[in-house]
């Protein structure tokens, strides 16, 4: 009886697929032919293991580098998990409230594991290893994560990531000329010489491959990012603004601060700090109390803006309470 009722199934199945082809104009016996010469799956065909293990190319002997390598793939990969997420929330026109935070949630973990993951730095490498293969990296520096560039601008505002010293005047201007706005963003400090407050190699490479993309992203999103979603939800509810709220922190304060930590373990001498690959004055660029970048600050007392960051900053770094 299991046997003849499998059979039907597979005749209706095969219906099916014929209507599906027939629509389309392709002949259904032509792929069933070449299903049957077709070999099976395997997983690492699928994942493609064998190429990704050969994206590994260390630039010196030193074992820890490889290390190095691999968490920053990883990395750049959760970015691209994220941006896969708010790519999907910003295309859909009338967005549902459970679709929405079930997005966020995502997003929310992807970075609740990035957070997580920077253990690896600054557990996982002996810091004489690093401080010796880093000069090999030179000009190269995470500050060219252009994934992340990308999450910033599908998030928010492009208001809210001015320069801080600069912010308050494009609050609430009407966006007419990305490039005027696109050099006074606030990464744009940090990959300036330290001394002599010149755009970095490090910057210009950066611009020179992702400045044309960024700038057109910045237009595309402009009326579809995450926080215009969240403006024109008809229906809202305390749920929701406080996934926002989290995502905030997760992108603002967790994240940087995370990052912060692994330079204060290898960067930081005393009497003096020593710069990061690629000059970037990561002293005043990574700590968020500095760069107080936050993509939702109607969602925020302005209380909790004035002390953005600097509790997290005093507890996780230097083992102070706020």
């Amino acid at each position: 009886m299991d046997r003849e009722y499998s059979k039907k199934e597979i005749i209706e199945k095969i219906k099916l697929l014929e209507e599906k082809f027939r629509s389309s104009g392709q002949d259904l016996s032509s792929y069933l032919e070449g299903l049957l010469h077709a070999d099976y799956l395997n997983y690492w065909d699928y994942i493609n293991v064998d190429t990704l293990l050969t994206l590994q190319q260390p630039r010196t002997s030193f074992k820890d580098e490889k290390i190095f390598i691999i968490y920053h793939q990883i990395t750049e990969l959760y970015f691209n998990l994220i941006l896969w997420e708010l790519d999907q929330m910003a295309e859909v026109e009338k967005i549902s409230l459970d679709f929405f935070k079930e997005r966020l949630n995502r997003v929310i973990m992807y970075f609740d594991l990035l957070i997580s993951s920077f253990a690896v730095m600054w557990k996982g490498m002996e810091r004489e290893q690093f401080m010796k293969f880093r000069m090999s990296l030179l000009p190269a520096s995470g500050f060219q994560s252009a994934q992340y560039r990308m999450i910033e601008i599908m998030c928010t505002d492009i208001q809210n990531l001015v320069y801080l010293q600069e912010r308050e005047d494009y609050r609430d201007i009407n966006l007419t000329s990305i490039d005027s706005l696109f050099d006074i963003l606030y990464w744009q400090y940090g990959a300036t010489e330290l001394a002599t407050g010149e755009k970095t190699l490090t910057l210009k490479s950066f611009e020179k491959k992702y400045g044309k993309k960024l700038k057109e992203l910045i237009a595309k999103f402009q009326k579809k990012n995450l926080w215009k979603k969240y403006l024109y939800m008809q229906e809202k509810d305390e749920k929701l603004t406080d996934l926002m709220r989290e995502l905030d922190l997760k992108a603002n304060v967790y994240w940087p601060l995370a990052h912060y930590k692994s330079a204060v373990r290898y960067l930081q001498k005393d009497p003096m700090d020593i710069a990061a690959t690629g000059g970037t004055n990561w002293q005043k660029y990574l700590p968020p109390r500095f760069q107080k970048v936050i993509f939702y600050p109607d969602l925020w007392t302005e209380e909790e803006k004035a002390e953005w960051g600097k509790g997290w900053v005093l507890q996780e770094v230097f083992g102070e309470s706020s």
